[in-house]
């Protein structure tokens, strides 16, 4: 299983970056697909999550209304479209799988398989 991250970068407070995640090696639409971040010096965080094929979201309340998880089951890929970006959303962005019930997508443990990490930077 793989879990490729791209759309990372340097943007400037109150900007917009979309982040992808194609998966391959598994079969995309069983899968929960979740977005966590960790930031420099902190612990790892639940960002958003979506369900397979009824395609539920779920966020953490700091990025509520600012985010929006989306996925492409034919295209193997899930999205996070981040707006409204300050500097407190600088963090290394990780995307997850996992197949594990709806009330744990957001426990890290409760992932399979994790993307390398992309780095998203919010400075002037």
């Amino acid at each position: 299983v793989q879990l490729v991250e791209s759309g990372g970068g340097l943007v400037q407070p109150g900007g917009s970056l979309r982040l992808s995640c194609r998966a391959s090696g598994l079969t995309f639409n069983y899968y929960i697909m979740g977005w966590f971040r960790q930031a420099s010096g902190k612990e790892r965080e639940f960002v958003a999550a979506i369900r397979g094929i009824a395609g539920n979201t779920k966020y953490a309340d700091s990025v509520k209304g600012r985010f929006t998880i989306s996925r492409d089951n034919a295209k193997n890929t899930v999205y996070l479209q981040m707006n409204s970006l300050n500097v407190e959303d600088t963090a290394v962005y990780y995307c997850a799988a996992t197949r594990t019930s709806w009330n744990s997508n957001a426990i890290g443990s409760a992932y399979d398989y994790w993307g390398q990490g992309i780095q998203v930077t919010v400075s002037s």
